[in-house]
């Protein structure tokens, strides 16, 4: 089962990381070239040591700062949605299918079903829930004509573990 990329938080986390020592490297280089650096060492550490830690810039930058590294934390070790969904076990083979192509594949199914006007669906990690809509002013034995249309198509992907169908349906009043 493929799980997605973290790739945001670590790309912002670079970026920053990037832009620290960028800045440190150019007030470095400033300062063996005998140039006046764009931020002045001197000034900064006459900064920090003025400044105690019970004051509220000092505060305000540690909250912030367990913030973020909470989230990158939680981003870390929370699994996200699987890409690829494991199809049934066969010997010799590892076989799994998209998210994205199931979705489209279990939506054309239900839109073709007779009577259905419009379908929309959502794909769960143990259920697929269907709002189905129609002309039709009676919606008697739409909605299982609809889960009977999806759970054979499930049965064709085979899926290692197929999800329960939910329909909704939503006719002319």
């Amino acid at each position: 089962m493929r799980r997605p990329r973290r790739s945001v938080p670590a790309v912002l986390t670079a970026l920053v990381v990037l832009a620290a020592c960028a800045f440190v490297v150019t007030a470095l280089v400033q300062r063996l070239l005998g140039e006046p650096p764009v931020l002045s060492y001197d000034a900064v550490a006459a900064r920090v040591h003025d400044t105690s830690w019970n004051e509220l810039p000092v505060l305000v930058g540690g909250g912030a700062a367990i913030l973020v590294g909470f989230v990158l934390l939680a981003t870390a070790v929370l699994r996200g949605r699987p890409v690829v969904l494991p199809l049934a076990p066969e010997p010799g083979f590892d076989t799994g299918t998209t998210r994205h192509g199931l979705r489209t594949s279990l939506r054309s199914t239900a839109a073709h079903v007779d009577g259905v006007s419009s379908a929309a669906l959502k794909l769960r990690r143990r259920t697929v829930r269907v709002k189905v809509k129609t002309g039709r002013t009676r919606t008697d034995g739409l909605a299982d004509a609809v889960s009977s249309a999806l759970e054979t198509r499930l049965d064709q992907v085979g899926l290692a573990r197929p999800p329960r169908v939910r329909v909704r349906v939503r006719g002319v009043r």
